[in-house]
């Protein structure tokens, strides 16, 4: 199957410090790709360079059989290129589908106004419903942002995301800072969702990773040191000298 999202040979430099070193994966359709490393290994770089945030200094971006690699933030995200990011970017006076509502919006390009009447924008409002109830926070629609659990505004950034009609979720730790019980609802639904999207994880919960995961790469200073299924990445020998450690390696397989 040829992948949905590919990258080859990604590099970026700030100042003398290479943080993204000929960096390639590729992430097909009902694929979850998850991207694991310790802290400054260049993860968060790599989903900001392949969502247009950051411009890569060499390497090519690839997306449903486009060059992205130019192209803006928006204009990626308008193919189905939608992330989600390591710090929550909910509007938090707005309701939960007010949030929603306005990622379908920006996608579609119509003329939406959050204090109009619902049913002048019955197709956006609809579609943040949709968006909601898949994600399992229907019931909080006309609940204010900000007055979500810290596991439902993650759900609610998932539900963005998926708002604007995406083919492929780029997610920086979703799981960050969730309590058991917010982590294992989260783990259900992006078990859920990786059958029909290209799904590329930044994830530090090594637990939900290996639950999750049918392909990992591991990355240290900025540069891919393995990438394979989670058995093969759970016995390599580089990895638990650089990164996951006796200790850390013993997760469910």
């Amino acid at each position: 199957m040829t992948a949905l999202l590919e990258v080859a040979g990604l590099e970026k430099s700030f100042g003398g410090l290479k943080v993204a070193d000929t960096v390639s994966l590729s992430v097909e359709t009902g694929v979850l790709h998850a991207v694991i490393g310790p802290n400054g290994a260049g993860k968060t770089t790599l989903i900001n360079l392949i969502s247009g945030l950051l411009s890569p200094d060499a390497g090519a971006i690839r997306f449903a059989g486009h060059d992205i690699t130019a192209l803006s933030m928006a204009r990626r995200a308008r193919l189905g290129l939608a992330r989600s990011f390591q710090i929550t970017a909910i509007v938090p006076g707005f309701t939960a589908q007010e949030n929603a509502a306005l990622a379908a919006q920006r996608h579609a390009g119509s003329s939406f106004r959050f204090f109009r009447a619902a049913s002048s924008e019955r197709a956006l409002n609809e579609r943040a419903l949709a968006a909601l109830d898949r994600v399992g926070l229907a019931a909080r629609a006309r609940v204010p942002a900000g007055a979500l659990s810290h596991g439902e505004k993650r759900q609610l950034e998932i539900a963005i995301a998926l708002a604007a009609a995406p083919r492929a979720l780029l997610l920086d730790e979703p799981l960050a800072g969730a309590g058991p019980e917010e982590s294992e609802r989260l783990v259900q639904l992006l078990s859920g969702l990786k059958r029909g999207f290209a799904v590329l994880l930044i994830e530090h919960d090594m637990q939900a990773v290996f639950r999750l995961a049918d392909t990992i790469s591991v990355m240290v200073y900025g540069k891919v040191i393995a990438h394979g299924p989670p058995d093969a990445i759970r016995g390599d020998a580089l990895v638990r000298a650089a990164y996951l450690g006796e200790d850390d390696i013993a997760v469910p397989a």
